[in-house]
């Protein structure tokens, strides 16, 4: 069942509950999501997001970086609570009995799957279908009217019945949507007890629901979960796309502000375009830190789950407990990203996708103690000591390399050292523009002074410290910021001129690795023919042969002659590399840094004319970066393990 689909007909069977189940759903958390209004589904970008997920991270992996969807998105944009106990408990292998004692509805054996229409049909939504020429207000008034008969009007054990399957089709078809027909009941042991289930981080639990579907197959176009969140985090994160329309501002949750802006291009050249965008997007328009503006009139939810924003924590959704990896963006918090280790796979075993149900019975607040105890401690701080982005963006460009661009008209950098420089660059336009800030508040404070005339001069003796003073200290910190801002002009000219002068090394490597390979190519086909020949062994093609032999030498000193020349363009971009990383490490200056990249350009030019010297130096150049790990995929109804 598509996605705008699931959402009309739970939407359509809360509107049909009596006033005090709406409160009862409201009590919960769940109130806001229903205050949404319906939003177009953007598959292309959705595909686009997830081709970007690393699942060893938890993170998307940008060219400019790890960037990830946080609590503070999930409270600000849907409304749901992040705060609570974590949504764990037990799983089991068949739901039959649980099902038919709280839902009085049919489950199959071995099964935790209820028949999507017979869960309908006991909400009173009959006749699901849109009828011809009916508008979506219609529609969603018909179901609500007709639903509205079935329902119990006064509390008892039959609401309580109605609240429970209303809840498994809100879960199950909305919040942690699966792909498929039929609607998941695994989180039907924590509705055992309504007065229980607001208090569980239902927020939490769905941003992991995200992230297990993010970790699916990148050729996977369907949406799973609540799809206006990840949208409506990739128009406050990257407005540049222009993916949504803000319509309605000033409304809360966030999602209410956005809808998805129309595109009538075949999905293909969406995601194309997309992609192309996203891999040409410029650094300085992404959004780090979205809510800086935002008031908090009208969310109180906010006010007890602000301890548990800006923290490294395991999110849990039952069988899903996966880690919250903020450590990986710093400059989420208006911080200097520091180097960080990488996570790795394997923090975590859990059984497979599937939940139709032939893993035994878990109760995964045992079995992942540790992790609820770190959701009950809230996790760990973000904290940063970093004074500039390059060492993590370095370790980033070596870790990732061309595997964070996507788009087919992207030259793939194999080793990682463009994509580096690319880093490097943009760190650098980010402090230039951070020291001309300064320099011009620093020079407005000075202008200030100056003009402050007698009365500031009596106020500043008074306060123990003459004008004339406070304007030479003013006046030297001016000089000093304007020297600041020079040198790292410089630095980005020089970056500037290294990343051209990358380019062309890789233009040029790619050239003679093609001819290498037609050399190669060559000297297969003569082996053989040469070989042919030795069989037939006749009088009269001896001189053939000789020929063939000589032919044979002459391309196989070319091809080793051109790889050579790969090897040492190779050994020169790696010396170029080498020499960028040693300079920012040791925190050498501007000015020894651009001695430094001049000595390194004299000594590549030097060492293109030499190419025959390159063996000397045997051992001296950069192996080929290793891939990031295979993409796991996977299918089901839930996402995916380790």
């Amino acid at each position: 069942m598509r996605a705008r689909v699931s959402w009309t007909l739970v939407l359509a069977a809360f509107l049909a509950l009596p006033p005090f189940q709406r409160e009862r759903v409201d009590e919960m958390g769940f109130g806001q999501i229903f205050r949404i209004e319906r939003m177009r589904v953007d598959p292309t970008l959705t595909q686009a997001l997830r081709s970007r997920w690393d699942t060893e991270a938890s993170a998307f992996a940008f060219p400019w970086g790890h960037m990830i969807p946080s609590l503070e998105d999930v409270s600000r944009i849907t409304g749901l609570r992040v705060y609570g106990r974590a949504v764990s408990g037990y799983t089991y292998p068949c739901y039959h009995d649980l099902a038919e004692r709280l839902l009085d509805l049919p489950v199959e054996r071995r099964s935790s799957l209820v028949p999507r229409v017979a869960l309908q049909e006991s909400l009173g939504l009959f006749g699901a279908g849109k009828n011809a020429g009916e508008t979506e207000d219609e529609y969603l008034e018909r179901l609500a009217r007709v639903s509205r008969r079935e329902l119990a009007s006064e509390p008892g054990p039959h609401a309580d019945l109605d609240l429970r399957r209303f809840l498994v089709l809100f879960l199950g078809r909305l919040l942690f949507a699966t792909r498929g027909d039929a609607v998941h009941c695994r989180f039907l042991p924590l509705l055992t007890d309504l007065g229980e289930v607001g208090g569980y981080a239902w927020g939490a639990a769905f941003l992991a629901h995200q992230f297990d579907g993010l970790s699916a197959s990148e050729r996977q176009t369907s949406t799973s979960g609540f799809y206006p969140f990840l949208q409506v985090w990739a128009y406050l994160h990257l407005p540049a796309l222009r993916r949504g329309e803000l319509t309605r501002p000033g409304l809360v949750p966030i999602a209410r502000h956005w809808d998805s802006r129309r595109d009538t291009r075949h999905l293909a050249d969406q995601l194309e375009h997309l992609q192309e965008a996203l891999d040409s997007y410029p650094y300085l328009d992404v959004v780090w830190q979205p809510y800086l503006g935002e008031a908090d009139e009208g969310q109180p939810w906010l006010v007890q789950a602000r301890p548990y924003f800006g923290r490294s924590v395991w999110l849990h959704a039952l069988n899903l407990v996966l880690p919250l990896n903020l450590f990986l963006t710093q400059r989420s918090f208006g911080l200097r990203q520091s180097v960080v280790e990488f996570p790795i796979r394997d923090r975590f075993h859990r059984p497979g996708r599937s939940f139709r149900g032939l893993h035994d019975t878990t109760d995964w607040r045992e079995r992942a103690r540790e992790q609820v105890e770190k959701w009950e401690r809230k996790g760990k701080g973000v904290r940063s000591d970093a004074t500039t982005d390059d060492a993590y963006l370095q370790a980033y460009a070596l870790k990732y390399g061309g595997k964070v661009y996507k788009s087919a008209r992207h030259q793939v950098d194999v080793t990682g050292e463009i994509a580096s420089l690319r880093a490097l660059l943009q760190s650098a336009v980010q402090d230039r523009e951070a020291a001309q800030r300064q320099v011009a508040e620093l020079r407005s404070e000075l202008e200030r002074v100056r003009g402050a005339g007698a009365g500031g001069a009596s106020s500043s003796r008074s306060a123990g410290e003459s004008p004339s003073l406070m304007e030479a200290r003013l006046a030297g910190a001016v000089l000093r910021a304007e020297e600041a801002r020079r040198h790292l002009e410089e630095r980005e000219r020089d970056l500037e001129v290294t990343h051209e002068h990358a380019m062309t090394l890789q233009s040029e490597r790619d050239q003679q690795r093609t001819r290498a390979e037609a050399a190669e190519a060559r000297v297969t086909e003569m082996t053989q023919e040469l070989a042919t020949l030795r069989v037939q062994r006749l009088p009269g093609d001896q001189e053939e042969v000789t020929r063939l032999r000589a032919e044979l030498l002459a391309q196989q000193t070319l091809a080793r002659s051109l790889q050579q020349i790969v090897t040492d363009i190779g050994r020169s971009r790696s010396r170029s590399r080498s020499g960028v990383s040693v300079s920012r490490a040791t925190g050498a200056s501007v000015g020894q840094y651009l001695a430094g990249s001049s000595s390194r350009r004299r000594n590549e030019e030097e060492e293109r004319r030499r190419p025959g010297e390159g063996s000397a130096h045997e051992g001296r150049g950069g192996g080929e970066m290793l891939p990031p790990p295979d993409r796991r995929e996977g299918s089901g109804e839930s996402g995916g393990g380790q």
